[in-house]
């Protein structure tokens, strides 16, 4: 690869988002396991990648839809480390006010459809979000983030064929981490890969190696830019591997010990720090600097979160309504 190809200043950006999304789900990690932080968890590790390359190719405008495992989507697309935290303690500060949690956190303004838990779920809303734009004559696309599982849910039929027949500015991201929880993939699909079903809808179908940022950022970029002319969806399929269990109680023991090792050797941050190493413009003092920021900024943040007000009982009957326009 041509390390002139991207600029400095856009690498770093890569290294430092991917780099937050681990730091982060590792120390929430222990937040949960000392019982400081409430609730449950699905961790993004081993995933990094795909959130970030594909968050690289949108705008602010555009807009993502998410899954139970949110936190890695919510800091590519922009959210702070603070609001988010906020919001897994419960705060009023959180993104969503301290009521939506860790499957359902989001961002309006920051182009981050609150987390939809629900296999597939998020699938027909993405597609009507992509509708909705269209109809509005609006520039925006609409991504739709899902795991393996979600492509044998009757809604992913029925979402993609409504964005296929429409030809609709909407981009199906389908992060194929080998399980859906712990059932393997292979064992609930006859296909090969999963961007073959676009042949069902007329649609292109990639798969890429989802532990390349890079090659996430040059596929989704094409994809996006496909929906944004008006050339209608892509199925975009990642393959990745989840090097953690499938919530926090899970201690994956249905993943083969050989597999695993292998996924470690190939994750996607220290195949991002090998490549990086290999231009002359940057220096490995660069990384240590940006994992020691990232360190410090999850510090102090888990220190405010745990002061910032906990929502009165009143507070539930706020934003249940909105305002019509």
């Amino acid at each position: 690869m041509n390390e002139n190809k991207y600029a400095k200043s856009f690498i770093l950006e890569l290294y430092r988002k991917m780099v937050t999304i681990r730091k982060f789900e590792e120390r929430i990690k222990f937040l949960f396991l000392e019982g400081i932080m409430p609730g449950t968890i699905h961790q993004y590790q081993g995933q990094e990648a795909c959130a970030v390359g594909v968050c690289a190719a949108l705008k602010q405008s555009d807009i993502i839809t998410s899954t139970h495992r949110p936190h890695g989507h919510a800091l590519a697309k922009g959210l702070s480390i603070q609001e988010i935290l906020d919001e897994l303690f419960g705060k009023t500060t959180g993104c969503c006010k301290g009521k939506g949690g860790s499957m359902h956190l989001g961002s309006f303004s920051k182009g981050m459809l609150p987390a939809i838990a629900i296999v597939g779920g998020g699938v027909p809303i993405a597609t009507g979000l992509a509708l909705a734009f269209k109809m509005k004559k609006e520039p925006g696309v609409a991504v739709c983030f899902m795991g393996d599982g979600a492509t044998s849910e009757g809604a992913f039929h029925e979402g993609v064929n409504m964005g296929a027949i429409w030809d609709l500015p909407v981009v199906y991201v389908v992060e194929n981490n080998l399980y859906g929880a712990s059932t393997p993939v292979g064992s609930v699909m006859k296909t090969k890969t999963i961007s073959e079903k676009a042949a069902a809808y007329g649609i292109p179908g990639i798969t890429i190696d989802g532990n390349d940022v890079l090659k996430v950022y040059e596929a989704a970029l094409q994809s996006v830019t496909r929906a944004r002319n008006g050339f209608g969806p892509t199925l975009l399929e990642l393959k990745t591997y989840r090097i953690t269990g499938h919530s926090r109680r899970d201690p994956a023991l249905y993943q083969p010990e050989e597999e695993k090792r292998k996924a470690l050797e190939n994750e996607p941050i220290k195949r991002f720090e090998q490549y990086i190493l290999e231009r002359k413009d940057i220096n490995k003092f660069d990384l240590e600097t940006i994992q020691s920021d990232v360190d410090n900024e999850i510090e102090i943040a888990v220190k405010t979160a745990q002061l910032m007000p906990d929502p009165k009982p009143e507070d539930a009957l706020e934003d249940i309504f909105v305002e019509k326009i």
